[in-house]
């Protein structure tokens, strides 16, 4: 088709055999679509298309994705607002005979496509490194495994008793993203060994799972990197990495953490030798 539909905070250009979209950045738009930038969505991996009246002289095209194609709204599982949808383009209402002509282009096209659940994602997940800050600690993805480094005023006594985690992707078998816009917002990673069972673990007390709250674990760091951690896990590889330096560990990082550990010593939380064995790891990383 080799077209172009501009709409609100977003250009979708039509190519043969996919739709390619362009997220534009400014303060009104979305913080998700600015994080993500650009997305190619192949028709294989669309299920639908349909036009409706939007809100204040508005139309809106929407493209269905097939379940399993899209790591992000898998990740996301139902749970973006509809201003925060990736595959809505929002037009003035004067654009509609445009918009309908494009539709049905698109979904004439898609009979050849394939519908119904994928057996694979076919729509490109975030690209690591990838890292946001929770309320709990830090997570970051390099590509081949996920760090949660924990923060000593947020992390529960369990937490902080386990250590900071690595979870090499290898050793999981998915990825649970609840919306820090919600309730109990976390990401949580499922070990391929502990199967569902690890779901019964409340979030603050779970090494393998960090927390949200107001301000942390945004869902346009969060989702993204719980998008790229799935599509790796889905493949049993790693996604397209940029390399990136050792982490080095700062020396009055490590003087906090001791004072702390000294601290929940003398609280009697910690015992002698969870106190020194801990107080030795942390000199180690000097």
């Amino acid at each position: 088709m080799g077209d172009v539909l501009a709409g609100f905070h977003a250009v979708w250009e039509f190519e043969s055999d996919s739709v390619l979209i362009r997220y534009e950045r400014g303060i009104r738009t979305p913080k998700l679509f600015q994080a993500l930038g650009e997305r190619r969505i192949p028709l294989s991996a669309v299920e639908d298309v349909s036009l409706t009246p939007g809100r204040r002289g508005t139309v809106v095209l929407r493209l269905r994705p097939r379940a399993g194609a899209d790591p992000l709204m898998e990740a996301a599982d139902g749970q973006l607002k509809e201003g925060s949808d990736p595959y809505r383009l929002v037009l003035p209402a004067e654009r509609e005979t445009l918009a309908e002509y494009y539709a049905q282009e698109l979904k004439g096209l898609l009979t050849e496509a394939g519908s119904g659940p994928a057996d694979r994602h076919l729509v490109a997940a975030p690209e690591a490194p990838l890292h946001f800050k929770a309320y709990d600690g830090k997570a970051s993805f390099d590509g081949t495994s996920v760090q949660f480094r924990w923060s000593w005023t947020g992390a529960s006594s369990a937490k902080w008793k386990a250590g900071d985690q690595s979870f090499p992707v290898a050793g999981l078998s998915g990825v649970e993203w609840r919306s820090p816009e919600v309730f109990d917002g976390h990401l949580r990673l499922i070990n391929r060994s502990a199967g569902t069972t690890a779901t019964a673990v409340q979030p603050d007390q779970d090494p393998a799972a960090v927390i949200f709250g107001l301000g942390y674990g945004p869902v346009h760091e969060s989702l993204p990197f719980a998008a790229a951690v799935l599509a790796a896990v889905r493949t049993r590889g790693p996604v397209p990495a940029v390399p990136a330096a050792p982490a080095r560990r700062d020396p009055a990082d490590i003087a906090e953490r001791i004072r702390h550990l000294g601290e929940l010593h003398q609280a009697g939380l910690v015992t002698d030798e969870e106190f020194s064995s801990k107080k030795a790891e942390l000199l180690a990383e000097l």
